[in-house]
């Protein structure tokens, strides 16, 4: 399975820029012999209201981890060798975050966490996955709404984001977007908060 994905060119998402090469890589993963995939997509809105009552990005990214690793347990049956370990990019500082998120299944067995851990190429190869999944449902909302929405960050975002507003309403926001994000605020011109200088943690 290795050789074959590294022969193909997967490597970590953010190292492919175009959405056609994330969909093809995503095919032939899924295709792998042997392979088995989960993946776990958390809607706009279902995020809003999970920001609102976790008050942190890095509880709700825990569960997600915590609920892609519960699901391949739920397969391991169709896994050879069996799975002993799963690994993940270490994205809070505290690494119990992801830990004490783990459900019953999931604490059956070890959990690496590690920065840049797409280096591993079943990381690799899960974060094409998840890739697709967004370009995909990032696509399906334009149609829905009959307009692109742009990917990161910038004046074209914050020009669709005021376009939306001003076409669907400011209510519907939490359906397209992050409303915590300051993209939301401008959108709807609201005052943005006072940006906080980031301080590194010590150890």
């Amino acid at each position: 399975m290795i050789p074959s994905w590294k022969n193909a060119g997967v490597r970590d998402s953010k190292n492919i820029g175009s959405d056609r090469r994330i969909a093809e890589l995503a095919q032939m993963i899924r295709r792998t012999p042997g392979c088995v995939s989960t993946v776990v997509p958390i809607g706009n809105a279902a995020y809003n209201r999970l920001y609102v009552k976790m008050k942190s990005v890095n509880p709700l990214l825990a569960w997600g981890h915590a609920r892609a690793i519960e699901n391949m347990m739920g397969v391991a049956d169709r896994m050879i060798p069996p799975p002993v370990r799963a690994i993940s990019d270490q994205f809070a500082h505290d690494k119990g975050v992801i830990a004490k998120a783990l459900m019953s299944l999931g604490r059956g067995i070890e959990l690496v966490q590690r920065h840049k851990a797409e280096q591993d190429m079943a990381v690799a190869a899960a974060s094409i996955l998840a890739r697709n999944e967004f370009v995909t449902r990032l696509r399906d909302l334009g149609r829905k709404y009959d307009m692109e929405f742009p990917k990161g960050g910038g004046a074209n975002v914050d020009a669709a984001a005021k376009e939306f507003v001003a076409r669907h309403g400011a209510a519907a926001l939490h359906e397209v977007g992050k409303t915590h994000f300051r993209t939301a605020l401008r959108a709807q011109g609201l005052p943005e908060p006072p940006k906080r200088e980031w301080k590194r943690k010590s150890s």
